[in-house]
């Protein structure tokens, strides 16, 4: 494990990178999959279909497919963007479909009479789910939030091989200058298991602050 010492400060950037990465691609992700779980529980029959086709069509393809496909795809288009920038736009639209499916389940918790009680005040649809719907949704979906984001953690490691220096990418660079795979990939493991278990751990007090009193 010598190797992993002698590279603690290589670690902790990759880390900071993975950080980086998982943050803004949540938050991304977060914002698509709110708009997409509105449309699917939308009144309007095309905007259901263009929500369903969204998370349907994503989810079911590889992330890493997704990768190479806007990588390389979009190059011999003439379509160029860094390989952060375009991790970030994969794990985006990628991790936005479990949030719609989330958040859409959070949707359908809510009491009906809310809905019907918003309808008889005179509320439009997207008043009804902004204002009443979705902040009660949200409220009961913390949990499986927390787990999509610890998924996106991990998944973020599929950045490493397209030349982001995250954590994965960070420990394939290292064997390939040593040769050491068990050290070093037992290391970038535990850098992982620092940053999702602290996770889980903030996610369980959030969910207990917010949660709705039955």
């Amino acid at each position: 494990m010598q190797i992993v010492f002698d590279n603690l400060g290589g670690f902790g950037d990759a880390m900071v990178v993975t950080i980086e990465l998982t943050l803004m691609s949540f938050a991304v992700a977060f914002f698509i999959g709110v708009l997409v779980a509105g449309f699917r529980v939308s009144p309007v029959p095309p905007l259901r279909l263009v929500g369903t086709f969204w998370v349907e069509t994503l989810r079911n393809t590889p992330v890493i497919v997704l990768m190479f496909l806007f990588f390389f795809g979009l190059t011999k288009v003439g379509v160029k963007y860094s390989a952060f920038t375009s991790a970030v736009i994969v794990l985006s639209a990628y991790t936005s479909t479990f949030v719609a499916e989330t958040v859409t389940a959070g949707i359908n918790a809510v009491a009906k009479g809310q809905a019907e009680a918003g309808r008889a005040l005179g509320l439009t649809f997207p008043q009804l789910l902004g204002l009443v719907v979705l902040p009660q949704a949200l409220r009961t979906v913390v949990a499986p939030l927390g787990s999509v984001f610890i998924a996106l953690i991990k998944n973020s490691s599929i950045a490493g091989f397209f030349t982001v220096a995250e954590i994965f990418g960070f420990a394939i660079r290292l064997n390939q200058e040593n040769e050491r795979p068990i050290p070093i990939f037992a290391g970038a493991a535990v850098a992982y298991l620092i940053l999702s278990l602290p996770t889980g751990w903030v996610v369980g007090l959030i969910e207990r602050r917010v949660a709705i009193k039955r």
